[in-house]
């Protein structure tokens, strides 16, 4: 059930993706951003709709920008399938059908005109949820539910006005099978270390 959280940490990666520390999600995003962990989903109903999101005004970070569905951050120990339909519960007032795991080393930097900076190795995951969600205002704008074909050729326009990270995920996504039940589910071995389950991690 949907609720206030506590206080969020992220966490702090190296350059391999091993666990180095954790920080304070609400103070991590500057110009000088560490290296830290986080996750990308894109929600698909049962027709293969995309569910596509626009971040709230209010957002610290790309406020007011559209985007895939949902992300967010595991905390420290949380399972990133959990950390996935938290967030989803959380942002999106939906719950998951199906979490699978797409792209396992996706990462990316992106940033900011005022110069804020993302910097996350970010899991991508493809969810099934089906309608109506029930976005929290405080995380999200606006929602639009759009045909996956025709959402890849708007993401197309240079004006399309979509996030740097989808960008980025659409290029690789766009090399998969076009039927998004056709995706082929990744293996969780190929995770960043720390975001291995602990027998999947290496010794």
């Amino acid at each position: 059930m949907r609720g206030t959280e506590p206080r969020e940490q992220v966490v702090l990666l190296d350059e391999d993706g091993h666990r180095i520390g954790t920080a304070d999600k609400a103070t991590v995003h500057t110009r000088d951003t560490p290296l830290h962990l986080a996750f990308s989903c894109y929600v698909f109903d049962s027709d293969n709709r995309l569910l596509l999101s626009r971040r709230a005004l209010s957002k610290p970070t790309w406020p007011g920008i559209w985007t895939n569905s949902c992300c967010g951050h595991p905390g420290p120990d949380e399972d990133l399938t959990d950390a996935v339909a938290r967030r989803l519960d959380r942002e999106l007032g939906l719950t998951a059908t199906a979490i699978d795991l797409i792209l396992p080393t996706f990462r990316y930097r992106a940033v900011m005109p005022d110069g804020t900076v993302e910097f996350e190795m970010c899991p991508v995951y493809r969810v099934r949820a089906d309608p109506p969600a029930h976005p929290s205002p405080d995380e999200v704008d606006e929602l639009r539910w759009l045909d996956w074909a025709f959402f890849l050729e708007c993401s197309l326009a240079p004006n399309s006005g979509l996030s740097p990270w989808c960008l980025q995920q659409l290029d690789q996504l766009r090399a998969l099978d076009h039927d998004v039940s056709r995706w082929p589910v990744a293996d969780a071995a190929e995770l960043p270390p720390a975001a291995r389950a602990p027998h999947l991690s290496a010794p």
